[in-house]
């Protein structure tokens, strides 16, 4: 069915649904407050001087204070001993004000990445990225204890923009450990018929385009033509990318990994970049603090 010529999709706004579970997030914590006089509490762990990680880890310290979640902020050198991460790690396993444990990555490259997150205690892994929680992802009838972040605000999106996935046909454009892997794996738990599209993927357009929801974290940016999405269809962007702008004061603008101009003029959904999916990955980290929280304040 082709769609009008002047088809223009909905646009998800992710700042929009981000401000709303993020409204939902401060009164639940006030009541936890007032009932128990104890806030959750979030340690955000930050190695070295990256820009763009102490960007992020101040969004979120700062997302934290907006609702009310006290956040514990570790500050440690670059050259930072492993052992002594670890330790830290272990300090805040057994702090009960501390509900959940947020390391930053990437690490520095003398730091073995899978160890530091493996000692991070079950009961407080917000990201979602230990092993025991991403296997119990992978098994059905298994609930994992937190989901990553960014998987589950994908999700959320959908479910809150009213489209169903439940035996819908969905692609997922990457599979890293952090976005494709993760969201594979819980569009399943959602009933969704499943193709996960990677860089030795062949014909990776003609999988797209049966696709009735597209989530695309590949990395590459725009990679994804108007042409390959299926009239109609959901398309969720992960992809945060700069490209090279000589009109913006900065030199350079995010794109994500779909062609959003084209984009909106064949599907039925699409999100933004900014202001799509990133908004919501700290929601969803705000609100696995408090689920962490709330299993513990109070029992």
């Amino acid at each position: 069915m082709a769609l009008h010529v002047d088809h223009k999709a909905t646009i998800i706004d992710g700042k929009a649904i981000a401000q709303t579970i993020r409204s939902e997030i401060a009164s639940e914590v006030s009541t936890l407050i007032e009932k128990y006089g104890k806030a959750p509490g979030l340690a955000v762990v930050i190695v070295g001087h990256r820009k763009d990680s102490q960007s992020y880890v101040s969004m979120k310290r700062k997302a934290c204070c907006e609702v009310g979640i006290k956040s514990i902020d570790i500050d440690l050198p670059e050259q930072v001993p492993e052992a002594e991460l670890i330790a830290k790690v272990h300090e805040l396993n057994a702090d009960p004000n501390v509900h959940g444990i947020l390391v930053q990555l990437p690490l520095p490259k003398h730091i073995n990445e899978e160890k530091v997150l493996t000692e991070i205690s079950i009961d407080k892994d917000v990201d979602g990225f230990h092993p025991l929680n991403i296997g119990k992802l992978a098994m059905k009838g298994r609930e994992p204890l937190f989901l990553p972040c960014t998987p589950k605000g994908c999700i959320e999106l959908l479910k809150r923009s009213g489209i169903s996935i439940k035996g819908k046909r969905a692609v997922v454009v990457g599979r890293s450990n952090i976005v494709g892997l993760p969201v594979s794996l819980l569009l399943l738990k959602e009933d969704a018929t499943v193709t996960v599209v990677h860089s030795r993927t062949e014909d990776p357009e003609s999988m797209i385009r049966e696709a009735d929801i597209v989530i695309a974290a590949a990395g590459q940016p725009m990679m994804i033509k108007g042409s390959w999405i299926k009239s109609g269809a959901a398309v969720i962007d992960v992809g945060t990318n700069a490209v090279d702008d000589a009109s913006r004061k900065s030199g350079y603008r995010l794109v994500g990994d779909v062609d959003f101009d084209q984009a909106c003029k064949v599907a039925g959904w699409v999100t933004p970049v900014p202001g799509g999916v990133g908004p919501m990955t700290v929601a969803m980290l705000l609100k696995n603090t408090l689920d962490g929280a709330k299993r513990v304040i109070g029992q």
